[in-house]
């Protein structure tokens, strides 16, 4: 039998909370933080020009792809048959050593490029061909073209020296001629996010946005080139280029106390405000605060024990709120025996209950604020709505956080009544990946090559 639910205090419930007109506003100042973007003045978002636009998806032909965004580094290779069709998609990981991660900027290319051989070495391919190369590069990038970018600044861990301000996909290049791999060509560079609406779009014509909300978040859409004023070079063209919004840093949201205690703590104390609101990284760590204020404040009964076990910042794992807000066992036992591994024993069937709340009030909100910009960025696109729109979105937190995804499509309904019916959510799975190599193929049918 579940026991009486015991809510979070009302006080805590306003302050989390995202009315529809609060919504409304998100959308208002996310409008004008894009427009001053696209224009190179001053804005919380970077609106950065990728220099490719979606697949018609006819492109054809076989690709590799690399996918460097975290301790794991993937080359697969795929080929694409035309009318949205993949075929032969092969996958390998290689984990990349700490010293490669912190060591010289060359060696960690060196390895790339050396995995990159050992895959083609086991798929008994020849390492002279020619063949295209798509490379998600999931760092802060200031794109050149589709095919070049400077690395801004590392995150995940990675330290690599001498990388920093330099090309990337130049590295990259220099490794593959000292590798002996000369037919490869790197003919694109994109981010996860790009990838992850490229791979959708590949096989369906009205996805136009693409959204990460993993351990970070951010997003992507498709924008009309004249719209672009910081790109001078395409004035009076038409056509369309997607744009990596960056949205992580979006700054003009309503900040409770637990979300000012947790920037001040952070290294990067004022930016990536919504990625703290809304991502994997933070998610937990916003629990852990409200939780510690209402122990010592002896609203959790339990309190003490929940305070020594979770002293440390970032003790609270997104996923242990995850397992929290996906019990459904009578009095909560699951929930019990995790808080008995993580040191917080013999709390109460009501005090797991308060527990399961708060951490549920927490990621309500981080999907109101996950679709008040979906809304945005589809509004930016299409003001009225009056044409349907596919959502490409990928990462854990969309994917495996119980409830998360129902409570984005619930505040879509809210925000846009009957027009959020046109609007549809797709998971696209391994988009960092496969997106790379269609990413590729467009790059090689704009240059002209037979085999695109």
């Amino acid at each position: 039998m579940m026991p009486k639910k015991i809510m979070a205090p009302a006080a805590l419930l306003k302050e989390f909370a995202l009315t529809k007109r609060e919504m409304r506003r998100i959308i208002k100042d996310f409008h004008g933080e894009m427009e001053r973007g696209l224009c190179e003045k001053p804005s919380s978002l970077k609106m950065l020009p990728t220099y490719v636009d979606r697949p018609t998806g006819n492109e054809r032909g076989a690709y590799i792809a690399l996918d460097l965004g975290g301790t794991n580094f993937r080359v697969l290779t795929l080929e694409l048959k035309g009318k949205g069709r993949i075929a032969g998609l092969k996958v390998m990981k290689f984990a990349i050593p700490k010293k490669i991660m912190t060591g010289e900027g060359k060696e960690l290319f060196l390895f790339l490029a050396r995995s990159i051989k050992k895959f083609l070495l086991a798929d008994r391919a020849r390492l002279d061909k020619a063949i295209d190369l798509g490379f998600t590069f999931s760092f802060p990038i200031k794109q050149r073209s589709v095919a070049s970018g400077d690395l801004v600044v590392w995150t995940k861990g990675f330290e690599a020296k001498g990388v920093v301000g330099m090309d990337v996909v130049g590295l990259l290049k220099e490794a593959l001629m000292r590798e002996g791999l000369s037919g490869i060509r790197v003919s694109a560079l994109a981010n996860d996010t790009v990838g992850t609406l490229m791979a959708r779009a590949y096989s369906d014509p009205s996805c136009d946005v693409g959204v990460i909300i993993g351990t970070g978040t951010n997003a992507c859409y498709t924008e009309s080139l004249e719209k672009i004023k910081k790109l001078q070079d395409l004035a009076g063209r038409s056509g369309h280029m997607i744009i990596n919004i960056e949205w992580g840093n979006f700054n003009k949201l309503k900040a409770t106390r637990y979300d000012r205690l947790l920037d001040e703590a952070t290294d990067n104390p004022g930016c990536q405000i919504l990625e703290k609101m809304v991502s994997g990284m933070y998610l937990g760590e916003v629990a852990r605060l409200v939780l510690a204020d209402l122990a010592k404040r002896s609203i959790l009964p339990c309190g003490s024990k929940f305070l020594a076990a979770f002293r440390k910042p970032m003790s609270l794992k997104s996923e242990y709120v995850s397992m929290i807000e996906s019990d459904r066992s009578s009095g909560l036992s699951k929930m019990d025996a995790l808080l008995n591994s993580l040191g917080v024993s013999g709390s109460s069937a009501e005090e797991r209950m308060l527990i399961k709340s708060a951490c549920g009030i927490v990621s309500t909100r981080a999907a109101g604020i996950s679709a008040s910009a979906m809304a945005a960025v589809v509004t930016k696109i299409d003001p009225a709505v009056s044409k349907k729109h596919t959502i490409a979105i990928d990462g854990s937190v969309y994917e495996k956080h119980p409830g998360f995804s129902a409570k984005i499509k619930n505040a879509l309904k809210e925000i846009l009544g009957r027009k959020a019916s046109r609007i549809r959510i797709v998971l696209s799975k391994d988009g960092s990946g496969k997106g790379a190599a269609i990413i590729a193929a467009v790059a090689a049918q704009k240059r002209g090559r037979p085999d695109a």
